[in-house]
């Protein structure tokens, strides 16, 4: 069996065993919630499917489900002058693992922005590059199509001069007396 497993089926049963105890309902536990941190709060639903019977065979995401309710029922991140030293132990190793995936977040979300940035800078280069080379090649095609045009004018030209001469040697009068 999976040991994460038996950790939330534990914090599970824990949070029934609070309910039960203190005799709360949904309701009361959602509000409770909702003052506690509006932000982290669940969902009724949710509520009801973590103490539905058999729950705790079932499986949920401690940071996003279990530990807003775990926080509001057991209290876990506020060490109290009456708790015994090992649940003190057991709410610090709690409260240093929550910092520490914070400071996890945090880290993953400034390479993520880092990489980003990295991206455009180098999208934003091969781009210029780009723009640049289709600058040329637009330059080209516009120098080709310019040369093309004066080779055109140039052999109409040189095709009216051969038509012309052609047209004088047909019809030069030296012409049809040497034929004789």
């Amino acid at each position: 069996m999976n040991l994460s497993m038996i950790d939330t089926k534990n914090v599970i049963l824990a949070l029934k065993r609070v309910k039960r105890e203190r005799h709360l309902s949904l309701d009361k536990i959602l509000i409770m919630m909702n003052d506690n941190d509006p932000a982290s709060a669940v969902s009724k639903t949710t509520l009801s499917r973590v103490f539905a019977k058999g729950s705790e065979d079932q499986i949920f995401k401690y940071e996003t489900t279990l530990r807003p309710i775990a926080n509001v029922l057991l209290d876990i991140e506020h060490i109290e002058t009456d708790d015994d030293s090992d649940t003190i132990a057991m709410k610090s190793i709690l409260k240093l693992k929550k910092d520490i995936i914070e400071g996890l977040e945090e880290k993953i979300q400034t390479i993520r922005s880092e990489e980003e940035l990295k991206y455009h800078e180098k999208l934003e280069e091969e781009t210029e590059k780009f723009q640049k080379s289709l600058k040329f090649v637009k330059n080209q095609i516009e120098l080709k199509d310019k040369r093309i045009d004066q080779l055109l004018d140039d052999n109409a030209r040189l095709i009216e001069a051969n038509v012309r001469l052609l047209n004088q040697v047909l019809d030069c009068p030296l012409k049809k007396k040497e034929c004789k």
